[in-house]
């Protein structure tokens, strides 16, 4: 990469980054309406296992794969089992806020990006928190699930009547599974590895646990996929960004590096766009 071209890259990545404190008041704030939302969703206990039932019986009758053969899969070792309930209560949210901090510092049209769809969506499936309470399975006694969090450990909910951090009748959409695809998708849009998607394991990985360990049904999945769906057909991503992709590894470039690599570079640069 030579001199010329430097400057013009990092004066588009400055130009992309947003103010990093008006970011952090930004992504607080919402999450701090999300929480009072699903706060206000509270208290629809009757509505919420009617609605469970209803999922329940839809699945059968569309004959999705019943969610006790993930949990029974998950049963036969007690470190597996604990492992997926580790997963749930530790991933979620850490995951997705390393993912927009990577995107903020090395890829910050990206992260423009992210941000608005995982806004959309969380706002989205926040409406359907408020208008669909909806039971997990495992609080259906039709299900014949168990709590796993709640047997081995470890569980981020307490009982229903006394949780008064979260609303445990939200399990529709899952944003477990909606944020982990939003993460693998904007990483395979933000790299250039071959190796990229790999990445889907992780929402892969999180659908078998939310499903496995009775926090969610495969409609929940289902929904916040869809709902993702939607939002990436709406918010596009910037047709710069898919260029500077790449920027950072090239700025990197030792400046007597062969003009044969330089060119190569281009030839990829080009491509992209």
């Amino acid at each position: 990469m030579n001199a010329r071209t430097e400057p013009a890259e990092a004066e588009t990545d400055a130009i992309a980054r947003p103010p990093l404190v008006r970011e952090l008041l930004l992504v607080a704030g919402l999450f701090l309406v999300y929480k009072l939302g699903r706060q206000l969703a509270t208290g629809h206990t009757g509505e919420a296992f009617r609605n469970a039932d209803r999922v329940w019986d839809l699945e059968r009758a569309v004959h999705l794969p019943g969610e006790g053969s993930v949990q029974n899969a998950l049963l036969h070792s007690d470190t597996l089992i604990h492992i997926a309930n580790t997963y749930y209560a530790t991933v979620h949210f850490p995951a997705t806020a390393a993912f927009l901090v990577w995107l903020y510092l090395r890829r910050p049209a990206h992260y423009v990006w992210a941000r608005r769809v995982l806004a959309a969506v969380t706002a989205a499936a926040l409406v359907v928190h408020l208008t669909f309470p909806l039971a997990p399975p495992r609080m259906l006694a039709a299900a014949g699930l168990i709590d796993t969090g709640q047997l081995y450990g470890p569980s981020v909910y307490g009982s229903p009547e006394t949780d008064h951090l979260s609303n445990q009748f939200a399990a529709m959409p899952s944003l477990h599974f909606g944020w982990a695809l939003m993460v693998a998708i904007g990483l395979i849009m933000a790299t250039r590895s071959r190796w990229r998607p790999l990445w889907l394991l992780h929402p892969l990985l999180t659908l078998l646990v939310i499903v496995g360990t009775a926090n969610h049904y495969w409609l929940d999945a289902i929904v916040a996929a869809a709902m993702l769906g939607i939002a990436l057909a709406v918010i596009r991503l910037p047709k710069h960004a898919a260029a500077t992709a790449g920027s950072g590894a090239r700025r990197s470039v030792p400046a007597g590096r062969d003009e044969e690599a330089v060119g190569e570079d281009s030839v990829l640069v080009g491509a992209a766009r």
